[in-house]
């Protein structure tokens, strides 16, 4: 069944910084569109966690991940009250502003047609929407630490997005490119930020040609290891968003002991890293975002 967790926090004063103070009981909500759980949709489930609550919710939705779909179908061309473009950011038909959200067996999906947002995930604290959940069309992470573990993600151009320290573990990248796509564009901005992505044993697969990671910041950071890439990656594999910036110089782009048809064209830029076991070691374990603070162990 698919499952909504949600740890939240309350920030208290000592000594002029905020200390985290961990929940404080547990809430089970059940979702049931025949009538038979507390609530029959998602939605009216998340209103009735109050704001500022402490205690540890999940919600809990009566029915399988092919048959639980959570779409909406805003395009980033629409116009929002205000008259001006929604952009992809604000499209999202799933946004996660909670602090050490996760969620397992369920499918997010953005069904609008054109450039839109599947999932946003902007917290404070890590998320990890993780466990066999599938998101389609693209998934912004924007900020802060997150952790992704046999997932389904599938889109055209930059279908994985933002300037969050996040994890891909046994996913499925999933290109739907007609004419040429992304999968990543990586938002880090300053050597001293700790964002980027780090794809481990992962699968592309698709249609092509398309690129496997582009700049999108200054320095931006995106290693895969021991991913398999069908036969789409364009020529070059890599790109620096504006070609007037001389992010190949900055940038850090890696890959470890990948493999299948399309790994050779990975290596096709010279900026492009062929790593060897001792830079590729902070990007293999969950360290990479602290998960072992935050990270379940069965999930690791």
């Amino acid at each position: 069944m698919p499952r909504f967790y949600n740890s939240t926090t309350s920030n208290s004063s000592e000594h002029g910084h905020h200390k985290w103070v961990g929940p404080v009981g547990h809430r089970l909500i059940t979702v049931d569109v025949n009538g038979l759980g507390d609530f029959r949709s998602v939605q009216d489930a998340v209103d009735s966690v109050p704001d500022n609550n402490r205690m540890n919710v999940l919600i809990l939705i009566r029915a399988g991940r092919d048959t639980t779909v959570i779409e909406w179908h805003d395009r980033a061309c629409d116009r929002g009250p205000d008259g001006q473009q929604l952009r992809t950011y604000h499209t999202a038909s799933v946004s996660v502003l909670a602090p050490y959200f996760s969620a397992r067996n369920i499918s997010f999906k953005a069904c609008g047609g054109g450039k839109q947002g599947g999932v946003r995930i902007s917290a404070t604290k890590p998320s990890s929407p993780a466990a066999d959940s599938t998101v389609r069309r693209t998934l912004s992470v924007t900020t802060r630490r997150h952790y992704f573990k046999e997932c389904y993600i599938e889109g055209s151009i930059d279908f994985i997005f933002g300037n969050g320290r996040s994890m891909y573990k046994d996913c499925e990248l999933h290109s739907i490119a007609t004419r040429f796509g992304s999968i990543a564009a990586q938002g880090r901005n300053s050597p001293d930020e700790k964002t980027g992505f780090a794809f481990l044993n992962c699968r592309v697969t698709g249609t092509g040609p398309l690129y496997v990671g582009r700049a999108m910041g200054q320095y931006s950071r995106i290693v895969f290891s021991y991913t398999y890439f069908d036969d789409i990656v364009s020529h070059g594999g890599w790109d620096d968003w504006d070609h007037v910036s001389n992010k190949n110089k900055t940038a850090f782009f890696g890959v470890y002991k990948c493999d299948g048809p399309g790994a050779a064209a990975v290596r096709g830029v010279s900026w492009a890293r062929e790593l060897d076991y001792d830079s590729a070691h902070p990007f293999l374990a969950k360290s990479f975002v602290n998960g072992r603070h935050w990270i379940d162990p069965s999930d690791a």
